[in-house]
């Protein structure tokens, strides 16, 4: 990259290059741009710690065009999280940390060093394999004490359950059938109800994490994700509950106003019509 100051030119959409390298150049000659001297008063102030919620925020946007399959929105969001990418890439440069083509070339490394079954010679007997080999590289290659180490605890916490899971999964440490986990699961509800009869706040908060631990596991085995899954219904939620105010303001009234039982009556209807997102 440039030192600040220095301009690269930067081209217009028409005159936009076509290659996939030109046009990633390009990006980054945008993003040092906008960094420069005479560049954007914002893009100059900003951090790596305060580009965070925004890294976070294309990171769900992402998901979120993923989820609902529209080929459009996924497009501009990928080029919004690349730009992110780039950007934290420029602040660590300019801080004399490391160059964004240290980390392409880091990632470029690490994929075939990893995939000796695809850039080398090794033979390996299925995706489970491939999984064992790549965790057991990615320890030894980092020098953790731990194969849970490189879990992130700032992941959200469903997800952060499901890759704790999958990790001690993939060295043998698992329930051997889905009915072993159904039974889990019945356990730690038992073991809540008797926190909550015995009214024990502590062990209330403990056993419903036990519960909703068991509850990964099981999204887990059957190959579901529990964090989508929550979200599908979270969603389903919102859309019937604004159906219920939609359906109140129809009748000139507002939700406060509203009983109970009107309210039910409403969310039933819509439940029967299985009108949800």
């Amino acid at each position: 990259m440039m030192a600040q100051g220095e301009h690269t030119p930067v081209q217009t959409t028409e005159g936009a290059p076509d290659s996939l390298g030109d046009q990633f150049t390009q990006l980054v000659a945008v993003v040092e741009r906008l960094r420069s001297e005479t560049g954007c008063p914002w893009d100059r102030q900003q951090t790596p710690e305060s580009l965070l919620p925004y890294l976070l925020e294309e990171a769900y946007e992402v998901m979120e065009s993923i989820t609902a399959g529209d080929a459009s929105a996924l497009r501009e969001e990928l080029g919004d999280l690349l730009l992110h990418v780039v950007f934290q890439g420029c602040l660590a440069e300019e801080a004399g940390r490391f160059k964004l083509a240290d980390s392409l070339q880091t990632v470029i490394h690490k994929l075939t060093e990893r995939h000796p079954h695809v850039f080398g010679d090794q033979q390996i007997e299925g995706t489970s394999d491939v999984r064992r080999r790549w965790e057991s590289a990615k320890r030894r290659e980092k020098g953790r004490a731990s194969l849970l180490d490189g879990v992130p605890r700032t992941l959200p916490a469903l997800n952060r359950a499901r890759r704790v899971q999958e990790k001690a999964a993939s060295v043998g440490f698992d329930w051997p059938r889905v009915a072993d986990v159904w039974a889990k699961v019945r356990e730690e509800l038992g073991e809540l109800e008797d926190a909550c009869v015995a009214e024990n706040t502590a062990a209330v908060r403990e056993e419903l994490g036990d519960l909703l631990f068991s509850l990964v596991n099981l999204g887990r085995f059957l190959q579901l994700s529990a964090e989508d899954a929550l979200r599908e219904a979270t969603g389903k939620f919102e859309f019937r509950f604004r159906g219920i105010e939609q359906e109140l303001a129809r009748r000139g009234l507002e939700v406060e106003q509203a009983t109970l039982q009107e309210m039910d009556d409403i969310w039933n209807r819509l439940r029967r019509e299985g009108k949800h997102v």
